[in-house]
């Protein structure tokens, strides 16, 4: 029985598509395997050329060879691989002439296509003598060099997949070959076949750019036993391990440093160009760079929990949440082709109906068009573009979980802001006491910390920091934390009460409010008011800066939503120029004016820290945590994370976002604009079947190294 069961486990694998170059032959394949029996999530990642399926694990164990046998039928060439198998093989790539050696039929039939041009010219001078050497070098040259076309369209056409790029092609050359234009026949075929080699390459080449953005995956580990240091895959390390870090290496998990002291540089992670010092005690993190001392490091989380692996896991998944611009380019290229078949079908036929022109002039033109109207150029580079703008922000500290996020990003108006640890230090410090008691003032902090010494919130800790000598309690003590209000707890049978106006009005306790811009936390003790202590908190550094870059960029309303006092949120709001403020919230209070703010914007985004604030990051359109380094609560509570806990990355994330926008929409505008051209050109008889091949695969071309632009970025 439990064989069986663990035979029914569901379960996911990942797979590497290598070869992968064909954006469309993507999406079949991928539906291809949607529809196998037992496969209940099926995601194909064009951007990372990887597949992810789940499956019981009895069908996942048998499903490489199926999904080997669909790529072999759609795009001839691609080898399926488990994800991580041949690691340094699959990233290194072939070089150039390997690569070129791999496509050797591709030269063959040219020398063929040569001699045939050559045998043409010279029947113009020597008669019929070379005329029947001609058309069997034009044919052996055509099955050369399109044969992967060939053989494509005819194992598609077999699973009725009709209409792609290799079903186009066979028709318009295999037309020409009826219509006795040979040697374009030929051409066409041979500058298709070399424009997609470009292609392949290019592509791969913005892969591998890609990848270069977050090259902060540590290849070894230098694991101490024995007292000798060996080499090993950083998987291989289990917590508690001890490993080396020489000068110029990669931390390769997260730890802890037991000896030695030195400067990190965090830039893969943070985007930081200052080194952060560290010494013995300290917390440091997988993919940090050790600059310039040796320190020995206690392992404290395995490579799989690690962060650098997390980030990486995000940035390679984030592509496969597709922005709605994908998701539509993708519904319009299954339909788009098939039009546009049809089309040229009547562009072929309805002329000489009609009109009684020549068919052979028509065919031709029809041909012209079909070449015309494969879809690639938006369906490769579209998707290349969004991982290009995910992995820019990855580089500059920001993760963003997806397309699909970072398109929301320039539909934003209203953004708002938890205050403490956001918009602030959230380092607290006691800054007043003010008594109405018999009381001195060490006293009333002491028994403040006695009350707060349980609680983890900021105000809490600093009154624990600033009292000295106080009582420690077990936790067992009678204590209770009451949200939004304060503490209440029994010690040493007294009835002690420390919080905000809500707690004394709720305890009916006269008390003095205090007039200050800081937080005050007030002390009662059976029922009777003892002293205000007043907590003040520092904006952050870059906050107002942030502010003013947002209204730049065009956010129509800029909030802040905390749960402290009307004077302290007042103070902060004016400090920054908030357009509004909401304070003396409850959690519960801030998703209810998050919701009624919902009512009046067109995309409203909540910036909190990713904990405390989780209920409010889900409800909100687009949930922006200020994440910290190896937060990983706030990793998994929000839909775009800032690794530095630095407002003004916000602004970074919109530029970048808008770059992005602008680079998609440059493509799709360029590639629907030149085919539309091509196609009208050739209805009319103004465009060859040359001009067709340059819309088709030049246009996709050039659309690639648009992308790659944005990977040379510098600046944001």
């Amino acid at each position: 029985m439990q064989q069986t069961a663990d035979k029914n486990k569901k379960s996911e694998k990942e797979f590497e598509l290598e070869g992968l170059n064909c954006s469309n032959c993507a999406l079949k394949i991928e539906d291809q395997i949607k529809n196998l029996e037992g496969m209940e999530d099926v995601e194909l990642n064009f951007a990372t050329s990887t597949l992810k399926v789940a499956a019981e694990e009895s069908r996942l164990e048998k499903i490489r060879e199926e999904l080997q046998q669909i790529s072999d039928r759609i795009e001839p060439g691609v080898k399926v691989k488990n994800k991580g198998e041949d690691r340094d093989q699959v990233n290194s790539g072939s070089s150039l002439k390997e690569y070129l050696w791999q496509k050797k039929n591709i030269f063959i039939g040219s020398i063929f296509f040569i001699a045939a041009l050559s045998f043409a010219h010279l029947n113009l001078f020597a008669g019929t003598i070379f005329n029947s050497l001609a058309l069997p070098a034009y044919i052996t040259a055509y099955f050369l060099i399109g044969y992967p076309v060939l053989k494509s369209a005819v194992l598609n056409i077999g699973q009725g997949q009709i209409f792609d790029e290799n079903f186009l092609m066979v028709i318009a050359t295999i037309g020409a070959f009826g219509i006795r234009e040979y040697p374009e026949a030929v051409a066409v075929m041979l500058f298709y076949m070399v424009g997609e080699l470009f292609q392949e390459r290019a592509v791969n080449n913005s892969r591998r750019s890609i990848k270069d953005l977050m090259d902060i995956q540590p290849e070894y580990a230098n694991l101490i036993k024995d007292d000798e240091i060996i080499k090993v895959e950083p998987e291989s390390l289990s917590v508690g391990n001890l490993i080396a870090v020489k000068p110029g290496e990669k931390i390769p998990v997260d730890g802890e440093i037991v000896s030695g002291e030195t400067a990190l540089e965090t830039s893969a992670l943070t985007g930081e160009s200052l080194p952060k010092d560290a010494a013995e005690g300290d917390q440091v993190l997988s993919g940090m760079i050790n600059l310039n001392k040796l320190i020995t490091v206690k392992v404290t989380k395995e490579y799989k929990d690690s962060t650098v692996k997390k980030i990486l896991e995000l940035v390679e998944n984030a592509s496969s949440k597709k922005a709605p611009t994908e998701q539509f380019i993708s519904k319009f290229a299954r339909y788009y082709t098939p039009f546009v078949v049809l089309t040229a079908a009547l562009v072929a036929v309805l002329p000489p109906l009609f009109t009684g022109a020549a068919f052979s002039q028509w065919f031709y033109r029809a041909l012209i068009f079909l070449v015309v109207s494969c879809p690639c150029a938006l369906v490769v580079s579209i998707p290349l573009g969004f991982f290009g703008g995910i992995g820019l922000a990855s580089k500059n500290g920001i993760l963003v979980k997806g397309g699909n996020y970072l398109e929301a990003l320039n539909e934003l108006d209203t953004i708002v802001f938890d205050k403490t640890g956001t918009l602030t230090e959230g380092d607290f410090k006691v800054t007043e006491v003010n008594i109405y008691s018999q009381h001195s003032r060490d006293q009333i902090l002491k028994l403040a910390a006695e009350v707060e010494q349980f609680s983890n919130h900021p105000i809490a800790k600093s009154i624990v920091e600033a009292a000295s000598d106080f009582k420690k309690h077990s936790a067992a003590a009678d204590y209770q934390e009451i949200s939004g209000a304060g503490i209440k707890a029994e010690l040493n049978n007294n009835l002690i009460l420390a919080g905000n106006e809500r707690l004394m009005q709720k305890n009916n306790i006269e008390f003095k409010k205090a007039e200050s811009s800081g937080t005050a936390v007030y002390l009662a003790q059976n029922g009777q008011f003892l002293a205000s202590i007043i907590i003040s908190d520092q904006l952050k550094p870059d906050s107002e800066f942030a502010v003013s870059g947002l209204k730049k960029l065009g956010i129509k309303n800029l909030a802040m939503l905390t749960g402290d006092n009307q004077l302290a949120a007042a103070d902060i709001s004016a400090s920054l120029g908030l357009d509004n403020y909401y304070a003396e919230l409850l959690p519960d209070q801030k998703v209810e004016k998050v919701e009624e703010l919902l009512q009046s914007s067109k995309k409203l985004a909540f910036v909190g820290d990713g904990i405390n604030d989780a209920p409010v990051l889900a409800r909100s359109d687009l949930g922006i945590a200020m994440g910290g380094l190896g937060s990983d609560a706030a990793i998994e509570a929000a839909d775009v994370v800032l690794m530095t806990d630095e407002p003004a990355k916000i602004v970074s994330a919109l530029k970048i976002a808008a770059k992005t926008k602008k680079l998609v929409w440059q493509n799709i505008i360029m590639a629907l604009s030149i085919k539309a051209a091509v196609m009208i050109l050739s209805i009319f008889g103004l465009a060859s079947m040359w001009a067709a091949v340059f819309a088709d695969v030049g246009v996709a071309l050039m659309a690639v190294f648009n992308v790659m632009r944005i990977l040379k970025t510098e600046e944001i």
